[in-house]
């Protein structure tokens, strides 16, 4: 189906809709997730004329995503393919002067990600990197001939582990974890080819575990390079990085931001363009229930340029003048971009019905491409000529889903618990028709600290085709609605959240349109958590699944990857006096003997993110109360199913069970 307006009309927070179309065309259906291509890491040249950007298309047969790099022009939409049959694609960097694209991916001889390096006039890549342990990210050195990179040392007990002596202490790792974790360091290299020389060495690290690394940032001089040091390469304690620096030529390290939590920024964009002037983000006042402020250092001074938002953004790129910086984030259920000048106010950009991804990337003539989204359509590659332009689409990847029916999807707003303004987003049936009533499925985000928003998303459509209507609430913690209502969930994880989304219900309810015997709530991650704490509360759901769900806190900070870093929702440890009732009475398994709907759990086998035994436990405490449950297990490291062939079956059983209970 065919982009159709459509007028909203919201009286009092209340959604009214018109009559749906025709709903003659074929809906969004389980097999079109393999059509589907995604784009990420768009990258516009230095001139503006062109963008490099990663597609990944799914292969049924194989369950591996072909992947490439191409080319776009911006005027006209003209695609090439640069990489062919390459695995492991991802972190096309155009050199400063734009004549060679760099890229990683996974190297035929080592086995792991090397920097690949490609001539823009013809020719083929050439391998500048051989680092037995692979390349994490890079960049490029302001005159184009040297990268720094960041690689993990080899194993702390290499020889001891050669000699079958594995044991190694345990500190802040997951319970996952089989060997202790060397630390990530800095290296460069000539972009020629050539020794690669080492810039760090200690036990410092700067990478962790889990991610976190962030591409090393180049002086204007190219006589320093900083970086993210985390305290070690676990991510526990990650939150209490700060920014280093060190000289090209190696010695002492420099902290250059002390302010714990501090990270340089994700796309190398930290110095302005012709200054010393830098930016890192960082929890607001080092608050880690606050959102990511964007800070800027000018003449020596270091200020939260985005204190007049307070909110949360999730990424920001400097322009080229160095005034000024555009930055991401969400904004109520739209994902916006902002124009921050370093001092005074932010000025929110026009970009009509699209939804902008997280990745920004600006040219020296002022134009900004990325990755977005509309409500009716999948991603696709954008450009803003400049921050005064409309987005423009150069691509058409996902053209098919233009032909489809798709369930029409809008923000709905309430006033929540506390006199917060709330809101949510709606996705009315595939064939709606005025005066019936539906079957009404809650989908819940994760994160928390996460939002969902207007722009397409497939799994509310799988709901939408099989004739639900989909809610998905944002509750406190979620990062749409300012720092307030994020920090709100501060020692109220799960009572304060959970009456946000029930009035987030009622609103719903409101319209005259829900079918008020047949709900399901469901969710993964900490939208599992919040499905297990509704469905121990509130005895009104008929059905019920619940993905990774953390179901103990105790446990989870005991044995997940987050470690100490889960304290700062309790402001304690959980073995203390202080944290002893308010860490187990935020935990659903707790209420585990109330909940009455039958239940269907998924969890990957060795996630470190919400541990598998969060599941179980949920699973035997239903069981051995007679509820209705069933457990599927992915025999995945991941905290979600990567690939088309497993992701298919999650979406299948999501959709199965609301359809066994619910209709």
């Amino acid at each position: 189906m065919r982009s159709i307006k459509f007028t909203v009309l919201c009286l009092s927070g209340i959604l009214v809709w018109p009559l749906a179309a025709n709903a003659a065309e074929p809906a969004f259906q389980l097999s079109d997730l393999q059509k589907l291509v995604s784009l990420s890491d768009a990258q516009i040249s230095p001139d503006g004329k062109h963008i490099a950007v990663v597609l990944s298309t799914p292969v049924w047969k194989t369950d591996k995503p072909k992947q490439e790099i191409d080319l776009v022009d911006t005027s006209t939409g003209a695609r090439r393919t640069l990489t062919r049959n390459r695995e492991g694609v991802s972190q096309p960097r155009w050199s400063p002067h734009g004549m060679r694209l760099a890229f990683l991916a996974k190297d035929t001889d080592t086995k792991k990600p090397q920097i690949f390096m490609m001539p823009m006039n013809g020719g083929d890549a050439m391998r500048i990197t051989d680092n037995k342990q692979g390349v994490d990210t890079y960049s490029w050195s302001p005159d184009g001939r040297q990268i720094a990179f960041i690689a993990q040392d080899s194993p702390l007990n290499e020889k001891a582990i050669k000699e079958h002596n594995q044991v190694f202490p345990v500190t802040d790792g997951n319970f996952l974890l089989k060997k202790a974790l060397a630390p990530w360091q800095l290296w460069v290299v000539p972009s020629d080819s050539g020794e690669a020389r080492r810039l760090t060495e200690g036990t410092f690290s700067l990478d962790t575990d889990q991610g976190g690394a962030t591409p090393p940032a180049w002086s204007r001089d190219g006589r320093h390079i900083a970086f993210t040091r985390f305290p070690g390469p676990y991510w526990g304690p990650s939150f209490h990085s700060v920014i280093a620096q060190v000289g090209l030529q190696g010695g002492t390290l420099s902290t250059l931001v002390s302010a714990q939590g501090a990270v340089s920024f994700a796309y190398a964009s930290d110095y302005a363009s012709d200054s010393d002037e830098f930016g890192f983000q960082r929890p607001r006042n080092g608050d880690e229930n606050n959102g990511n402020a964007v800070y800027v250092n000018i003449n020596g001074k270091t200020y939260d340029a985005t204190a007049g938002l307070a909110r949360n953004f999730n990424s920001y790129h400097w322009m080229p003048d160095g005034k000024a910086l555009v930055m991401q984030g969400e904004l109520g259920t739209h994902s916006v971009l902002w124009e921050q000048p370093v001092s005074g106010n932010a000025r929110l950009l026009d970009l009509g019905d699209v939804n902008a991804d997280g990745a920004l990337s600006v040219s020296k003539t002022g134009a900004i491409a990325f990755i977005a989204s509309t409500a009716t359509h999948p991603d696709e590659l954008y450009v803003m000529d400049s921050v005064n332009a409309n987005p423009r689409r150069l691509t058409d990847v996902n053209a098919f889903v233009d032909s489809l029916s798709l369930g029409r999807t809008g923000p709905i707003e309430w006033k929540g618990p506390n006199g917060f303004h709330e809101d949510g987003v709606l996705t009315y049936p595939v064939g709606y028709e005025r005066g019936r009533k539906y079957p009404l499925v809650l989908m819940i985000h994760g994160g928390p600290e996460g939002a969902s928003t207007v722009g397409f998303s497939p799994l509310p459509q799988l709901l939408a085709a099989a004739g639900f209507l989909v809610f998905q609430p944002n509750y406190r913690g979620s990062i749409n609605l300012g720092d307030k209502y994020q920090h709100a969930i501060y020692r109220d994880t799960g009572e304060g959240p959970g009456r946000d989304v029930m009035a987030g219900l009622a609103a719903v309810e409101k319209l005259g349109i829900v079918d008020p015997d047949r709900i399901g709530v469901t969710g993964w991650s900490y939208g599992g958590y919040m499905t297990t704490w509704l469905t121990g509360h509130y005895n009104l759901w008929k059905a019920a699944v619940a993905g990774a769900p953390l179901t103990d806190w105790v446990m989870d900070y005991t044995v997940a990857y987050y470690q100490t870093g889960d304290r700062y929702f309790f402001g304690s440890s959980p073995w203390t006096d202080a944290g002893w009732n308010i860490w187990r009475t935020q935990s659903p398994i707790s209420y585990v003997r109330n909940v009455k709907a039958p239940t269907l759990l998924m969890s990957d086998v060795d996630d470190a993110n919400v541990p598998f035994v969060n599941a179980e436990e949920w699973y035997h405490g239903l069981r051995d109360n007679g509820v209705t449950v069933e457990f599927y297990a992915y025999p995945e490291s991941t905290h979600f199913p990567q690939d088309i062939v497993q992701t298919t079956d999650v979406y299948r059983r999501w959709v199965g069970w609301m359809e066994k209970y619910l209709k």
